[in-house]
C-alpha cells in the first residue's frame, strides 16, 4: 500500500496547447467505416498527445522537461541533445519505483540512437544504485516484470553486479518471463485480479505494447500483440460511448461519480475517437502515445466498443486479487454482469469484499452528449471499512491499516458517507436492466446503513408514496426502491445521498430507454403495477417481477431465483459470454465476434486467426 509520489508528478501537467481534444467539443459516436480513414485519425490523435506534450517543456526552464517530456520528444525525434543533459541530470535521484522504472525504460528503448552516450550511461548506472520496490498489485507487478525483462533484453550477458538486485541479465530474463507467462496463464483462464479499473487499464495496456513492440523474443513480443487484443475487447465491450460502466476492481471517488474522467477514456478516444480524452491525456496515456503506430486495433474491436444495434447482456468471470488471510480461496471469483442499450448501461459484480478500498460493485450509466463534468450515474453501496478487509488483501499489520489508508490516496475509506468500496454484508444480483440489493448488516459492522448516489444531473426526481424514486437520467427513465426509510443529505460535489439507516436493508433498481413509454406518467404507473414483495424480517427477501417479465427472486444468504430457476454462478458464468466475447474458463481462448468479423485469440497454440463469414 505504499504511496508513489512519483506516479502523481507523473500525470500532472499545465495546460498550455491550443485548443487540445480535452477541451475541444466532444467528437462523434458514430463508428467510421473506411479503415484507412481510422488508421489515419488514430495517428493524428497520437501525434497531438504528443505534441501538446512536448509543448509543455519551457526552453531555459529544465524542470519543466520531466520524463514525459523526454519520452515525447524522444518519440518525436526531436531535441534529442537537450533530453540527454536532462537525463543526466534526474538520474542522479530516481524516484517512484516501478513508476520510475517505466518511464526509464520507455526512455531508454526510444533513445537507443538519439541519446548521447553520457545519457545512456546515466541511465545504465541508475539502474545499478537506485532499489525501485516491486509493489503489492497486480498492475505494480506486471510494470516491474515487463520492464526488469525489456532491460535485461537491452543489456545482456551482464553480471549480478550491473543490477540493483543482484541478480545476472540472465536470471532477471527467466524470473520476468516466468512471471509475466503465470500472469498472462492467470488472465486467459480464471481473469484478472485487478479487473476492469478505470485507471490501471493503462499499467496493464502499456506493458503489453511495449513487450509487443521491444522484446527480442518474438514468443514474447506475439504475447505482448495478444495480451493488447484481450485486454481491449474487455475494455470495449463495457464501454459507453467511450465511458467504462458498470463493476471495477478499482476506481476513485472522482471517477465513481464523473464515469468519464479517467485514464480509460484516454485510451476510448485514442483507440475508438468516441469520447474526449480526459485531461492531459490522462498524463499516464502519454507513454502509450509514443509507440502507438505500432499496434493497430483490430476492426473486430473497434467494432464491439463503437457499432451496436440494440441491448445486449454479456457475462465476465474475473477473480479477486490473491488473499493472504481471512479466507480458504486464494482467488475467489467474481461473477460479472452488464446489460449495455444506446441509452444507458447497467452493470455490477456479485457483491462482497471483491477487493479492498477501491472496489465499485455496481451503477447505472445513461449516455450523455458530453460527459466531462457530467455525474450521469446512479448506484448506492453499504459503507464499510475495518482491519479483517484490509489484512485479507495486504500483509500489513492491522492496528494502524484503515487509518494509514486515508494518508495513502483513500481519504473516504473511514468516511459513513463514502460512495467506494465492497462489503462483506452485500449481497447483488441482476438481470436485464434490473438490480437487487441486499445486505443484513451486523451490530459489530462500522455502520448500518445504506448510502445512495443520486446525481445533480438527473432530469428529474420524484418522491413517489408507493415507496418507488423516480429518476431521469439524458434518455434513461429510472425506478429506485430503497428497502427501508431513508433520509437527504447534501454531497459536496452536488447531488444528495440517500441515506438509509436499517441494518436489513438494500436496493431495487429498474432502468428503461424512454422511448418505450408514451410518457413519464405512462412509466410510473408501470413501474407500481409490477408485482413487488419486500419482507425485512425475519429474513431479508424481494420477490420483484421487473419490466422484462422476469420474475426475480433474492433472498439474502441464499442464490437468486429467475422464473423460478435457482442461478447457479458457479456453474453458469463463463470467463466471457455474450454476442460479442465468448471464452471458457480455463480455456485460455478468447473469440470476438461482430456481424461477419471474427477473431480468436488462442493461447495454446499462441496464435491469432481472422475471418469473415458470408
Amino acid at each position: 500500500m505504499k504511496t508513489i509520489l512519483a506516479f502523481a508528478f507523473l500525470l500532472s501537467a499545465p495546460v498550455g496547447f491550443a485548443q487540445p481534444a480535452f477541451t475541444a467539443p466532444p467528437p462523434s459516436t458514430a463508428p467510421v467505416a473506411d479503415s484507412a480513414q481510422r488508421r489515419a485519425q488514430y495517428l493524428a490523435r497520437r501525434m497531438e498527445s504528443l505534441r501538446w506534450r512536448t509543448d509543455q517543456a519551457v526552453p531555459g526552464e529544465p524542470a519543466k522537461l520531466g520524463l514525459a517530456e523526454i519520452a515525447a520528444k524522444l518519440a518525436l525525434r526531436e531535441d534529442a541533445a537537450a533530453c540527454s543533459v536532462r537525463i543526466v541530470e534526474l538520474m542522479k535521484t530516481p524516484t517512484g519505483d516501478m513508476f520510475w522504472m517505466f518511464p526509464a525504460t520507455a526512455i531508454s528503448y526510444l533513445g537507443r540512437d538519439q541519446l548521447t552516450p553520457e545519457a545512456k550511461a546515466a541511465i545504465r548506472e541508475a539502474w545499478r544504485t537506485y532499489f525501485p520496490l516491486r509493489g503489492d498489485t497486480e498492475n505494480h507487478w506486471v510494470m516491474y516484470y515487463t520492464t526488469m525483462h525489456l532491460m535485461a533484453d537491452l543489456w545482456p550477458g551482464e553480471g549480478a553486479n550491473r543490477w540493483f538486485n543482484g541478480k545476472s541479465s540472465a536470471e532477471i530474463s527467466a524470473e520476468s518471463r516466468a512471471w509475466l507467462l503465470h500472469w498472462i496463464d492467470l488472465t486467459t483462464t480464471i481473469g484478472q485480479g485487478e479487473y476492469d479499473c478505470t485507471h490501471y487499464l493503462g499499467e496493464y495496456a502499456i506493458p503489453m505494447l511495449y513487450l509487443a513492440t521491444w522484446a527480442k523474443d518474438p514468443q514474447m513480443r506475439q504475447r505482448g500483440r495478444m495480451m493488447l487484443d484481450w485486454i481491449f475487447a474487455d475494455f470495449a465491450v463495457e464501454t459507453l460511448n467511450g465511458a467504462y460502466i458498470g463493476s471495477h476492481a478499482r476506481t476513485d471517488d472522482t471517477t465513481v461519480l464523473e464515469k468519464w474522467n479517467a485514464l480509460s477514456s484516454y485510451f476510448a478516444w485514442q483507440l475508438l475517437g468516441n469520447c474526449p480524452p480526459p485531461a492531459a491525456y490522462g498524463g499516464w496515456g502519454i507513454y502509450f502515445s509514443t509507440i502507438a503506430e505500432h499496434y493497430e486495433l483490430p476492426e473486430v474491436i473497434y467494432r464491439i466498443g463503437t457499432d451496436r444495434s440494440g441491448s445486449f447482456t454479456h457475462t465476465e468471470r474475473k477473480r479477486t486479487r490473491h488473499r493472504w488471510r481471512n479466507s480458504d480461496v486464494r482467488n475467489a471469483p467474481v461473477y460479472k454482469t452488464a446489460y449495455i442499450t444506446p441509452d444507458y448501461a447497467l452493470g455490477s459484480d456479485q457483491g462482497g469484499l471483491l477487493q479492498p478500498i477501491q472496489q465499485h460493485s455496481w451503477d447505472l450509466t445513461w449516455s450523455v452528449p458530453d460527459p466531462r463534468g457530467v455525474h450521469n450515474t446512479i448506484f448506492s453501496v453499504q459503507p464499510f471499512f475495518g482491519p479483517e478487509e484490509l489484512m485479507m488483501y495486504f500483509a500489513e499489520m492491522p492496528d494502524y491499516m484503515p487509518a494509514s489508508v486515508t494518508f495513502q490516496g483513500k481519504p473516504t475509506y473511514i468516511s459513513e458517507a463514502k460512495l467506494l468500496g465492497g462489503s462483506p454484508y452485500e449481497q447483488i444480483f441482476q438481470q436485464d436492466d434490473t438490480l437487487i440489493t441486499l445486505s443484513d448488516i451486523p451490530a459489530s459492522a462500522p455502520w448500518k446503513q445504506i448510502n445512495g448516489f443520486f446525481s445533480k444531473d438527473l432530469a428529474r426526481l420524484e418522491e413517489d408514496a408507493s415507496g418507488w424514486l423516480f429518476a431521469q437520467g439524458g434518455r434513461a427513465y429510472i425506478a429506485y426502491r430503497p428497502l427501508a426509510p431513508y433520509e437527504w443529505r447534501p454531497l459536496e460535489k452536488g447531488g444528495k445521498r440517500l441515506l438509509s439507516p436499517h441494518a436489513k436493508n438494500g436496493t431495487i433498481l429498474q432502468a428503461a430507454a424512454a422511448r418505450e413509454f408514451a410518457s413519464w406518467d405512462e412509466f410510473k404507473a408501470r413501474i407500481r403495477a409490477l408485482p413487488l414483495s419486500i419482507a425485512r424480517e425475519p429474513t431479508l427477501r424481494v420477490a420483484f417481477t421487473s419490466l422484462r417479465g422476469k420474475k426475480i427472486e433474492a433472498t439474502y444468504g441464499a442464490a437468486p431465483r429467475v422464473d423460478g430457476r435457482v442461478v447457479d454462478h458457479a456453474k453458469e458464468w463463463k470467463l466471457f459470454a455474450g454476442p460479442y466475447l465468448n471464452a471458457e474458463v480455463g480455456g485460455r481462448k478468447l473469440t470476438l465476434t461482430h456481424g461477419k468479423l471474427k477473431r480468436v485469440i488462442d493461447f495454446n497454440t499462441l496464435t491469432v486467426t481472422d475471418s469473415s463469414g458470408p
